[in-house]
């Protein structure tokens, strides 16, 4: 099964940014680049189930939601989104926003996208380094200015925005109050360590998103699902043939692919499609198979079931 140097595509935004160091060398200073999507580099593999990007944001984004599979579905879409996000770096005052600050009928949530008093209406909390938030479909939310984070999703295009500031973009307040979950998400649970150089950060109904740390030097032997993202948080390594440092990705299509770590060790993110992490992932060569740190618990899903939200 391949495993390859994903494909970068260029997302110019007006909210972008012109200087995309250290995770990318593409010049934004003559038209802001806002995202970076990691694709198949054969354009005719077939479309994967999940997306991967790098936001990069100078403005805040606008206030949006996206629909569940059902709704998608309904509307002659593939699937909903589904979507995590894990803040690669932040400004002392970025903030995010998820959710809302108390419950609102469809009626409340109707003016307030008409009024514009959603921005107020959303619940905004700081992000720094390292954060991650789950934002499952249903979810009222928003990114702020100065923040680089990694996102990874369903792949659907399917959005609804609530509030633009004022870039004069179309609203759906119609298909936003019919998807949207008008109420404020439950505390997050924490990241769970599956070994001592795992992490699973997300565990949801669609996808799994882990953090990686491999000592330099270690050589590793990734036993990857069909579908498998890697991405280069920091360090760099071999893997498979293909070489990867900061800010690159790598897809794997399954199968045994080993990991030869540089000298200064690899950080990584790792996301696939399943519902939990797959113990088996990933295996430190010349050791006895990695003995899980907690054998009795799974990683907890992180919003799951939207239902959950519910205060």
């Amino acid at each position: 099964m391949p495993t390859e140097h994903a494909a970068v595509r260029v997302v110019h935004k007006p909210w972008g940014v012109g200087d995309l160091l250290p995770w990318s060398h593409v010049d934004g200073s003559g038209d802001a680049v806002g995202e970076l999507w990691f694709e198949r580099a054969d354009k005719n593999a077939p479309t994967p189930a999940l997306l991967l990007k790098l936001l990069f944001t100078s403005e805040p984004l606008s206030i949006q939601v996206h629909p569940d599979d059902t709704y998608a579905r309904a509307m002659g879409m593939p699937n909903g989104k589904s979507e995590a996000w894990y803040i690669l770096s932040a400004q002392p005052d970025a903030q995010i926003g998820a959710g809302l600050k108390h419950q609102v009928t469809p009626q409340q949530l109707r003016t307030s996208i008409r009024n514009g008093s959603i921005a107020e209406l959303i619940q905004w909390r700081p992000v720094a380094k390292g954060d991650v938030i789950y934002i499952p479909a249903g979810t009222i939310h928003a990114i702020g200015a100065g923040i680089v984070l990694a996102e990874i999703q369903q792949h659907s295009d399917a959005t609804f925005r609530l509030f633009d500031h004022g870039r004069q973009r179309e609203l759906h307040e119609d298909n936003a109050v019919a998807v949207a979950h008008p109420w404020p998400l439950r505390t997050p649970g924490n990241p769970t360590p599956l070994t001592a150089n795992r992490t699973a950060l997300v565990a949801s109904k669609h996808f799994v998103l882990e953090r990686v740390e491999l000592p330099g030097g270690s050589s590793w032997a990734l036993l990857a699902e069909p579908e498998t993202w890697m991405l280069v948080l920091d360090g760099h390594a071999a893997i498979g043939l293909a070489a990867a440092s900061i800010g690159e990705a790598i897809f794997i299509g399954g199968g045994r692919t080993s990991i030869e770590v540089g000298a200064n060790g690899l950080s990584a993110l790792i996301a696939y499609p399943a519902s939990r992490a797959v113990d088996s992932l990933l295996q430190r060569l010349g050791e006895q198979p990695s003995k899980p740190v907690n054998t009795d618990a799974p990683p907890v899903p992180q919003f799951a079931d939207p239902a959950e939200a519910r205060t």
